[in-house]
C-alpha cells in the first residue's frame, strides 16, 4: 500500500457539519419555538482538502492540464448547486473536479464523524476526539482521526445579528485521513489546529484548515527502521515513529490502555474469541476507546492477522451491521448494549467501561479458552508491567517544560509498548509453538488430526475451533512459506537442542533421557494420568507411568517464594533458556526478541513549515529539507549503514516531489546498494517511466545510473513470482497407490522423506501383494496403508510414555532415546526386556539390579541366529558377540528372533558406516530403517513379513558390497562430515561454498557469533551450517530459481 501511494502523512482533510442554510433555518425555528433541547441535524460534507495543494512547475504544466482540471473546494462546488442536489446526488462527492481520493467514502463519513448525531446546544463544549478505521474489499486500511468542536451558529450571519436570538452552538468535525495509523500524532496535529480555530471566524475556517492540511501534506512518512521524524506544529513538537520493518505495523498508540480496562483473564477471553473468529462487539460510552482498544487487541494477535469485517465505530444508523452472519469485530456506543444483545444471538459482547466479557445469550462467556499453561504464563507476565507513568516518574526530576514532559512520556510509552508486544508474542508462541512439528513443507501439508491428538483433552475444543479459521489459515501459509518474523525467531531461539535437531534433521519423535527426567520432575508437583497406555515394562517396584506435565517451573516465569510474582530483575540474573524442551517459556523483562536489543531510534527534525504556502515557498522548504538530509548523510557516511539507507530513501523521495528526477534516481541507486529491504520498487519504476527526453540523455551519459535504470526496467519486465499459497490437510488415501503416489503420501504424513527409502518401503509392503492384472505395476491398497500408518503413529505415541526406572536413566546419556523394547524373555544375563537406543542394547531386568548393558553397537563383532535346545526341541535364539568379551550374549526371543536379528544387524552396519564416513546421519537413517521394519512386520502379519522387512535393511545389505573408499589423507583429517541434502527428498548438487568468520572471542558469544558455512545447492537453495558445532543452523533458504 505504502509503495503504491506517495508516502506522505495526509491523505485528505474533511470538514463536516450542518450547512449554513440549515443552521439559519434552525435558528429561526428555535427563536419561534424556544430551547433547542439537544436538537439533532443531518451532517454534511462541507470541505474536502486533498493534496497536492499547489500547482506544478511550468515544465510539467502541460502534462497536468492533459490529465485533468485543478482541484476545487468542495464547499464552492456545493454553492453552484441547489442544496437538495448536493445532499442527494451520490456523484457529488466523487466528481472528477474534486479529485477526492478514491479510497474515501464520503457518503458514510458524516455518520462516522458524528456517530452520536450532530447536535445543537445552548452551551459550548470542549473538543472531543475519536478514531476511525476504513477497510476496503481488498483488506487495505485507511485511518482517520476526528475532532469535534462547537462554534456559534450565528457567527458571520449579518442578517440575523440584530435579532435577540439565544446563543446557540453547533458541532463541526475535522477528520484527518491517512494511509498510516498515526493516531497519536494526528490527534496532536488536530489539537494544534483547535488552538488556531478558536481565534478565527467561521468565514476564515476554510483557509485555516487548508493551511493546516497543506502543512501535513509536506510531512513524509519515515521508512521502516530506527529513523523517526519530528516536526513542529505550533505549539507542539510531534514525532512520527517508524515501523520496525516492512512486516511490522506502525504503532502510534498506547498499547497499555486495554490493561486499564480489563484484567488479564478478560483480555485472554477477548483474544480467544478473536482467534476463534467469533462475532465480537465492543461497547463503550466513549467513542475514542472503541478504536484504540480494538486496534490494540488486533496488535496483540500478531503475527496472526485479522481478515474479517472490522468496523470499530458504528453509528446509530449502522446498527444493523451486527446482524451479519460472518465473523466480525465492531464497536457500538454503550447505550445500544441492551438493544444489540436482545436483537442478535451468538454475539460476544465486550464492555470496555466495566471490563466484562459476555454473550448475547448469557451474562457469562461459555466458549473454549486459551490453553491454561499459556494463559497462566501470560497472566503472570502481565502483573510485571508498570503501566502507570506517574509511578515511573516518581524517582526522577520534574520536567521543566512541555516538550521535555512529552519526550519523557514518549520514551516511557515506547518501552512499555515493547514490553507488551513481547508478552503478547510470548502468548502466541506458547499457543502455536507445536504447529511447525506437524507441517510438511515440501508438500505444504498440515496434519491437523495429529496436532489435535497431541493436545491435552481440555485444550482440544479450543484448537479445533481455531484450526478452522481464516486467521489460522493465513498463519499456516506464513509458516509453510518459512517466513522469518518475530514469531519464527522467538520460537526458534527458545527451542531445546533436541528440538533444534529435530527441526533440521529427520529425527523420529522419541523422548530423550533428558525429557524423561524433566517430566518425572514435573510429575512430583502434581501427577497427571497419562492419556495413553505405555508399553508393558517389567515390574521394577514403585514406578508409575506418568505423562509429560507442562511444568510451570520450567518456563522461566519470575515467581516469588509464595507463588506470586516478584519484582522484575535484570535478565542476566533472572532467566536462562532451559536445556529441556519446555512447552511454555517466558523471557525476562526488557527482552523483546532473541539476539541483540533493538538499536535506539534516531530523531530527524524536519524544517519549520514556511509562512507562505505558495509554490515557491514549498519548493524552498523541500530544498532546505534536502540540504539537511545531505548533511545527515555526510555525518553517518562511514558509521551507520542502516541509518544512511534511510536518509537516502528520504532524500530520494523529496527530490521526486521537487521533480529533480535524476537526483532522486541517484539516491535510490545508493539505497539499492545499501539496503534493498526498504527499496521502493514501484515508486522508482514510476520515476523511471516519467523521465523526459533530456533527462534520459543525461542519464545515458552516466554509466552507473544508466545500468541502474536498465536494471529497474529489466526487473519490472520480469513476471513476478507468485507465492505458493496452498495449504492442505493430510488425509489417508482412498484408492490404490502406485509408487509415485505412495511416495507423495508417505512424505505428506511425515514418516520419511528420502525417496530411495520410500521405494524400499513400497517394495516391502507389496512383497506379498498379488497383481490383479498381469503386466500392471504393483500397488498398495488403502487399507494396508491405513494399517501401516496407524501402527506407525501408535508406536510413536507409545514411545512418549516410555518410563524408564531411575537406575536405568542414570546409566544413559541425556540424548539417548528408547526406540524398541522386546517382550519379557530369557537371556544369558537373566530374565527381562531388551531395549534398544541409538547407541546400545540394554536389558531391563526383573529384580533389584534393573539395568544391564548388553553391548554398544560399535563393539559388536558378530550377530547371528543359532538354535538352543529346550527339552527335545531346538528353539532359535539371537547370539551377539562383543569385542573384549569371551561370553556370547544369547536371547531366546521366540517369534521375535528374526526381526531382532534384522534390527541389530542394521544398527551395527549403520554405526560402522557413520564411523567410517564421520557422518552421524547414517545412524539416523539406520534407525529409520529399523522402525520401518518393525511397522512392516506388524501390519503384514504373514509368513513372508520378515522377508518383506529385510528389503529395508539397506546398510546391512551394502556392507557386503564394495564400500566407498575414503582417501587416507581425508580419513586422517576428516573430523565431521556434513550433508547439505540431509533433509531433502533427494541429494542435491553443491554449487558453491562460502565461509564467514565469526567472533568466538566476543563476551556475548552465541550461535549467531559463530563462523558459518553457507552452502548453495541446485535450484536456488541455500543451507547454513554453524561452523563451530557443524550443526545445521538454517535449513533450505530459497533465494530464487537461478543457480548460485
Amino acid at each position: 500500500m505504502a509503495d503504491r501511494s506517495p508516502p506522505v502523512l495526509l491523505e485528505a482533510c474533511v470538514v463536516l457539519g450542518a450547512s449554513r442554510d440549515k443552521l439559519c433555518e434552525v435558528s429561526q425555528a428555535i427563536n419561534t419555538n424556544g430551547s433547542p433541547d439537544r436538537l439533532l441535524l443531518e451532517p454534511e460534507v462541507l470541505h474536502v482538502l486533498a493534496p497536492p495543494f499547489v500547482g506544478r512547475s511550468p515544465a510539467d504544466g502541460a502534462a497536468v492540464r492533459s490529465r485533468g482540471r485543478r482541484r476545487r473546494s468542495f464547499l464552492r462546488r456545493k454553492r453552484e448547486q441547489p442544496p437538495s442536489a448536493v445532499a442527494t446526488s451520490p456523484q457529488a462527492c466523487g466528481s472528477e473536479d474534486l479529485s477526492v481520493p478514491k479510497d474515501i467514502d464520503l457518503m458514510a463519513l458524516p455518520q462516522l464523524c458524528f456517530p452520536g448525531g450532530l447536535r445543537v446546544t445552548n452551551e459550548q463544549k470542549d473538543e472531543q476526539f475519536h478514531f476511525l478505521v476504513f477497510t476496503d474489499v481488498f483488506g487495505n486500511k485507511t485511518h482517520g482521526v476526528v475532532m469535534q468542536c462547537y462554534r456559534p451558529i450565528l457567527e458571520g450571519m449579518t442578517v440575523l445579528k440584530s435579532l435577540k436570538f439565544p446563543r446557540l452552538f453547533s458541532a463541526y468535525s475535522f477528520c484527518v485521513i491517512s494511509k498510516y495509523p498515526y493516531f497519536t500524532a494526528l490527534k496532536d496535529c488536530l489539537s494544534c489546529l483547535s488552538i488556531t480555530l478558536r481565534s478565527c471566524l467561521l468565514s476564515d475556517m476554510e483557509a485555516r484548515v487548508k493551511e493546516f492540511a497543506t502543512k501535513l501534506a509536506l510531512v513524509p512518512i519515515p521508512p521502516p527502521g530506527q529513523l523517526h521524524l519530528m516536526f513542529t506544529l505550533c505549539p507542539l513538537t510531534i514525532v512520527l515513529p517508524a515501523r520496525e520493518d516492512k512486516d511490522h505495523p506502525t504503532i502510534d498508540l498506547d498499547l497499555h490502555l486495554p490493561f486499564f480496562c480489563f484484567r488479564p483473564e478478560q483480555l485472554l477471553q477477548g483474544l480467544s474469541c478473536l482467534l476463534q473468529e467469533r462475532r465480537v462487539v465492543l461497547f463503550s460510552a466513549d467513542w475514542a476507546r472503541l478504536t484504540l482498544v480494538a486496534e490494540s487487541l488486533l496488535l496483540f494477535l500478531q503475527p496472526l492477522s485479522w481478515q474479517q469485517p472490522y468496523v470499530p465505530v458504528l453509528a446509530r444508523s449502522m446498527l444493523d451491521f451486527v446482524m451479519a452472519p460472518t465473523a466480525f469485530l465492531m464497536g457500538c456506543h454503550l447505550s445500544h448494549f441492551k438493544e444489540v444483545a436482545t436483537e442478535t444471538d451468538d454475539l460476544v459482547l465486550i464492555n470496555i467501561d466495566n471490563g466484562s466479557v459476555s454473550t448475547s445469550c448469557s451474562e457469562t462467556l461459555d466458549l473454549p479458552e486459551i490453553p491454561a499453561a499459556a494463559a497462566d504464563c501470560f497472566t503472570q507476565r502481565c502483573r510485571t508491567l508498570q503501566i502507570h507513568f506517574d509511578l515511573h516518574q516518581c524517582p526522577h526530576a520534574s520536567c521543566t517544560g512541555v516538550s521535555e514532559q512529552r519526550a519523557k512520556r514518549r520514551a516511557w510509552q515506547h518501552d512499555l509498548n515493547l514490553d507488551i508486544q513481547r508478552i503478547t508474542l510470548e502468548l502466541m508462541v506458547n499457543v502455536f509453538r507445536d504447529v511447525s512439528s506437524h507441517l510438511n513443507y515440501e508438500h505444504r501439508v498440515f496434519n491437523s488430526e495429529e496436532f489435535l491428538k497431541s493436545r491435552q483433552p481440555s485444550e482440544q475444543l479450543f484448537y479445533k475451533q481455531v484450526l478452522e479459521t481464516h486467521i489460522f489459515h493465513l498463519f499456516l501459509k506464513d509458516r509453510l512459506n518459512k517466513k522469518i518474523d518475530d514469531f519464527a525467531r522467538l520460537e526458534h531461539s527458545t527451542r531445546s537442542e533436541m528440538q533444534r535437531m529435530k527441526a533440521v534433521v529427520e529425527v523420529l519423535r522419541r523422548p530423550t533421557v533428558q525429557e524423561i527426567q524433566a517430566r518425572r520432575k514435573s510429575s512430583s508437583m502434581g501427577t497427571r494420568v497419562s492419556t495413553r497406555r505405555g508399553i508393558s515394562l517389567p515390574d521394577l517396584g514403585d514406578d508409575h507411568t506418568t505423562g509429560f506435565k507442562r511444568n510451570p517451573t520450567l518456563t522461566g516465569i519470575i515467581a516469588s517464594d509464595h507463588g506470586g510474582t516478584s519484582k522484575p530483575r535484570s535478565s542476566r540474573n533472572v532467566w536462562k533458556r532451559p536445556s529441556v524442551s519446555p512447552y511454555i517459556f517466558s523471557l525476562p523483562p526488557g527482552v523483546l526478541a532473541p539476539g541483540n536489543p533493538p538499536e535506539p531510534a534516531t530523531l530527524f527534525k524536519l524544517p519549520d513549515f514556511p509562512a507562505s504556502l505558495s509554490f515557491n515557498s514549498i519548493q524552498s522548504y523541500y530544498r532546505e529539507l534536502i540540504r539537511l538530509l545531505g548533511k545527515a548523510i555526510f555525518s553517518v557516511q562511514n558509521e551507520n549503514p542502516a541509518l544512511l539507507a534511510r536518509f537516502y530513501y528520504l532524500r530520494g523521495f523529496i527530490s521526486t516531489l521537487c521533480w529533480r528526477r535524476l537526483d532522486a534516481l541517484g539516491d535510490f541507486q545508493n539505497l539499492y546498494r545499501t539496503d534493498t529491504a526498504i527499496f521502493p520498487t514501484q515508486l522508482v519504476t514510476r520515476l523511471v517511466d516519467s523521465l523526459h527526453r533530456e533527462e534520459r540523455q543525461q542519464a545515458d551519459r552516466q554509466p552507473e545510473l544508466k545500468r541502474f535504470i536498465l536494471k529497474v526496467r529489466t526487473e519490472n519486465e520480469k513476471p513476478s513470482a507468485q507465492p505458493d499459497d496452498r495449504v492442505k490437510k493430510f488425509k489417508l488415501p482412498q484408492k490404490r497407490l502406485h509408487q509415485e503416489e505412495f511416495v507423495r503420501c508417505v512424505q505428506e504424513c511425515g514418516i520419511v522423506k528420502d525417496v530411495a527409502t520410500i521405494h524400499r518401503l513400497f517394495d516391502a509392503l507389496t512383497d506379498d501383494t498379488p497383481i490383479s492384472v498381469p503386466g500392471q505395476p504393483k500397488q498398495v491398497v488403502p487399507e494396508l496403508f491405513r494399517v501401516f500408518y496407524t501402527l506407525w503413529k501408535a508406536t510413536e505415541a507409545e514411545a512418549q510414555d516410555y518410563n524408564l526406572p531411575p537406575e536405568v536413566i542414570d546409566h544413559l546419556d541425556n540424548s539417548e532415546c528408547v526406540y524398541k523394547v522386546s517382550l519379557c524373555v530369557k537371556t544369558s544375563l537373566g530374565v527381562g526386556k531388551i531395549a534398544m537406543t541409538q547407541k546400545r542394547l540394554i536389558l531391563l531386568t526383573v529384580g533389584p539390579q534393573g539395568f544391564l548393558e548388553i553391548t554398544k553397537f560399535r563393539d559388536i563383532q558378530e550377530v547371528k541366529i543359532a538354535s538352543a535346545s529346550f527339552l527335545l526341541l531346538r528353539i532359535p535364539s539371537l547370539h551377539i558377540k562383543t569385542c573384549g568379551s569371551v561370553k556370547v550374549f544369547e536371547a531366546n526371543l521366540k517369534t521375535e528372533t528374526e526381526l531382532w536379528n534384522l534390527v541389530v544387524r542394521e544398527m551395527w552396519a549403520g554405526r560402522n558406516m557413520a564411523h567410517q564416513h564421520k557422518d552421524p546421519q547414517y545412524m539416523t537413517e539406520a534407525l529409520t530403517n529399523v522402525l520401518l521394519m518393525d511397522a512392516v512386520t506388524g501390519c503384514l502379519q504373514t509368513p513372508r513379513s520378515i522377508s518383506a522387512a529385510s528389503k529395508l535393511a539397506y546398510f546391512d545389505q551394502i556392507k557386503h558390497e564394495v564400500p566407498m573408499m575414503v582417501p587416507k589423507m581425508t580419513s586422517e583429517t576428516l573430523k565431521h562430515k556434513i550433508n547439505p541434502s540431509q533433509d531433502l527428498a533427494e541429494p542435491q548438487t553443491v554449487r558453491a561454498l562460502l565461509y564467514t568468520p565469526g567472533q568466538l572471542t566476543s563476551c556475548d558469544s552465541k550461535s549467531e557469533m559463530n563462523p558459518k558455512l553457507w552452502v548453495a545447492l541446485a535450484g536456488g537453495k541455500v543451507v547454513v551450517f554453524d561452523a563451530a558445532s557443524w550443526s545445521m543452523q538454517q535449513y533450505c533458504i530459497q533465494v530464487g530459481a537461478s543457480e548460485l
